[in-house]
């Protein structure tokens, strides 16, 4: 049976906590089809939450808590997947609030998106299903939406439509366990879980979203301000361009095997090649140009060594690469045929910018350097070893 492990973040919650804890153990844990845990992480409360949670831990076998190490939210997250992973052996992990702003009656759906194949869920209040308070202020929901809107196109998600919900639950394997969670940016702030957010993205082969109806505080005031508001909007430009600089450089490198392009051409037509050849042959140029540039400056992270592992590699590239030269001598032989051989320096700029550079940034980042982990290459993968 699976094991999740919900890690709550909580400082001087006492009003909040008991009837949390009672709500989950007593109404919602009993209709989960799955061993779930919940784990305070507290920093040292001051208002008697502790001494709370260490007296319903008397009665409930899968209630914990951990101190967390330093101050802020990222840390009391960070300390407690740790916890969760390493003394619990949880194969999941969710965050949840615990001012009530978390309904307990959506961590079934979230758990059942899992149990059905998700390896990320989301909690989502920009879906068909979910919502944010009417009681908010026009302000707050100004911010709230359009600062998401922002930080979907900044790190280029489109598809997912609520990038700043802190209600999420994680697999530890293969996507929690690939991150290093000691440096997430912005640990001391709510900024940090865009950093999670946009890491586990990456790593997930399955991110769904689930509708969340998000409450305001039952009690206390807001922890909403505009100095956390621009954290997540700075945590999120610095992502957006860190993520773009691995395109810049894929781009260079493709522009340099532009130009071993179109110097091959030049001198595989006065070998008086045939046409198909020439196309081919200079392309096979750019393509080694590319493997190499690429392996030790675009992909740096994921470098591939030993004499061994290149060739094979290589081979792979050539192969993946097949398409670009297809593409090419296909397109290229038509453009000559269409406009004449004098269009070959014409013709190759278009052919290179729109359909060349999308198929080998998919294919470089999909198969050869596996940066993108996509779940039908996941499969066609797991039929070919089986």
């Amino acid at each position: 049976m699976e094991k999740i492990v919900i890690v709550m973040a909580a400082w001087n919650e006492a009003e909040n906590i008991k009837k949390m804890i009672d709500t989950l153990f007593d109404e919602v844990f009993p209709k989960i089809g799955a061993e779930v845990h919940l784990l305070v992480a507290d920093n040292h409360s001051t208002d008697g939450m502790t001494q709370i949670v260490e007296e319903e831990m008397k009665k409930r076998n899968n209630l914990h808590i951990v101190q967390q190490t330093k101050t802020g939210l990222g840390y009391a997250y960070v300390d407690g997947f740790k916890y969760a992973v390493e003394k619990l052996g949880a194969d999941a992990v969710m965050e949840m609030d615990a001012d009530g702003q978390h309904p307990p009656e959506f961590v079934k759906p979230m758990v059942e998106a899992y149990l059905s194949g998700a390896e990320y869920v989301i909690g989502s209040r920009y879906i068909p299903g979910g919502s944010i308070p009417k009681e908010w202020a026009f302000f707050r929901k100004f911010v709230s939406y359009f600062g998401n809107l922002y930080i979907r196109l900044v790190l280029l998600k489109p598809s997912i439509h609520d990038l700043t919900t802190g209600f999420r639950l994680t697999r530890v394997k293969g996507v929690l366990d690939k991150i290093n969670l000691d440096n997430l940016m912005e640990k001391e702030r709510f900024a940090y879980k865009v950093d999670l957010l946009y890491q586990s993205i990456k790593n997930s082969k399955k991110t769904v979203e689930v509708p969340l109806e998000f409450k305001p505080r039952t009690t206390d005031k807001s922890k909403f301000n505009i100095t956390e508001t621009l954290a997540t909007l700075k945590v999120a430009t610095i992502l957006g361009v860190k993520d773009k600089q691995r395109f810049i450089k894929f781009g260079t490198v493709g522009f340099i095997g532009y130009i071993v392009n179109a110097i091959g051409l030049e001198v595989f037509a006065k070998l008086t090649f045939p046409e198909w050849a020439i196309w081919a042959a200079a392309t096979e140029l750019a393509i080694i140009s590319n493997f190499i540039l690429n392996n030790i400056w675009t992909f740096k992270a994921e470098k591939i060594t030993g004499l061994t592992q290149l060739l094979r590699k290589f081979l792979q590239f050539n192969g993946t690469s097949v398409g670009a030269l297809i593409i090419q001598a296909v397109f290229g032989t038509l453009g000559v045929l269409v406009f004449g051989p004098g269009a070959r320096q014409l013709i190759l700029p278009f052919i290179i910018l729109f359909l060349v550079l999308p198929y080998n940034y998919f294919m470089y980042n999909a198969v050869i350097w596996k940066t993108w982990k996509l779940p039908f290459l996941e499969k066609i993968k797991s039929k070919s070893s089986n």
